[in-house]
């Protein structure tokens, strides 16, 4: 009996698969909106052409088409040999980048998980739904640097395997977003669909040229911007001591009502000018507060999207 506890004892790394995230996953899909590159047939439009119920466009016939594809209504009309094509369909490719830098470690008082916890559940339900849909996903951990990077697969093991990295990677030091996010463009071979998930704190101007870079690279692109309520609405009182938690700066002691208009003001216009980069690059952008449940958040974003 003892040998069988120990079997069926849910790993810790599975732990991140919430059961009231997974059911509230269970009515909810993802459908791709721009042409995906993959290796199976899925739900997913593909670029390439093969053979489905979306018509593409005729060709010339060429010697070993397939007879059954010939147009027989234009070739009556035109006196040309040519053949229907069709648009395929495939599999989903996702990365989902998870940004494990010091910042994201913060948490505040009004959530009960840091912003890098609420990343480690949002990123393994995310990778649990494209799977459970027969897609593919992989993984990407940064601070700095590229710390892990896992290939998209569309096996169920790939699930654990993903819930095991995100399970022991813990919040490192200093951010490069910028910096990072050329290089994963970079690293990912196929068009698809990357997952940023992020407080992005570190310069815009750097963080919008290498979203550039994935438009630049065909894939599609959202962004799960995510930040405390703390950070949203600067609730301070009191002269308080600010720590940076990627070790760059000093620690500073300041009045909250000093500068909260300030901070408030500057905050606004860093997220419109994230929100401005991704309309321009047809990217979703959803700004999450870690006081909001993640299985609320993944409901309302997938609802609205795919509506």
């Amino acid at each position: 009996m003892e040998a069988d506890r120990e079997r069926l004892k849910v790993p810790e790394s599975m732990q991140l698969l919430a059961p009231e995230i997974v059911g509230s996953l269970k009515r909810l899909e993802w459908l791709a909106r721009l042409r995906k590159q993959g290796t199976l047939t899925g739900r997913h439009t593909s670029p390439d052409k093969g053979v489905s119920v979306e018509f593409a466009e005729h060709r010339e016939y060429t010697h070993g088409d397939d007879l059954r594809n010939l147009d027989w209504r234009v070739m009556a009309k035109s006196d040309r040999n040519v053949v229907k094509q069709f648009i395929e369909e495939t599999n989903l490719r996702a990365t989902v980048v998870l940004d494990a830098s010091g910042s994201m470690s913060f948490q505040g008082d009004q959530s009960k998980f840091s912003k890098f916890q609420y990343g480690q559940y949002l990123a393994a339900a995310l990778a649990y739904l494209y799977i459970k849909q027969g897609d593919a996903s992989g993984l990407v951990t940064f601070d700095h640097q590229v710390r892990s990077s896992m290939r998209a697969e569309n096996r169920p093991s790939q699930v654990r395997r993903i819930c095991d990295e995100l399970y022991t990677t813990t919040p490192g030091k200093e951010t490069g977003v910028g910096k990072v996010l050329h290089e994963v463009a970079e690293k990912i071979p196929r068009r698809g669909l990357v997952i940023l998930i992020s407080d992005l704190l570190d310069d815009p101007n750097e963080i919008v040229e290498a979203l550039h870079h994935f438009d630049y690279r065909q894939h599609e692109l959202v962004i799960f911007h995510v930040l405390a309520e703390e950070e949203l609405s600067f609730p301070f009182r009191g002269f308080q001591r600010f720590r940076d938690l990627e070790g760059v700066e000093q620690m500073l002691k300041i009045d909250p009502q000093a500068v909260r208009a300030a901070y408030l003001e500057k905050l606004k216009g860093f997220i419109s000018s994230i929100e401005d980069v991704c309309g321009n690059l047809r990217a979703d952008y959803v700004p999450v507060s870690t006081k909001t449940s993640v299985s609320d958040a993944l409901v309302r974003y997938l609802g609205r999207r795919n509506k």
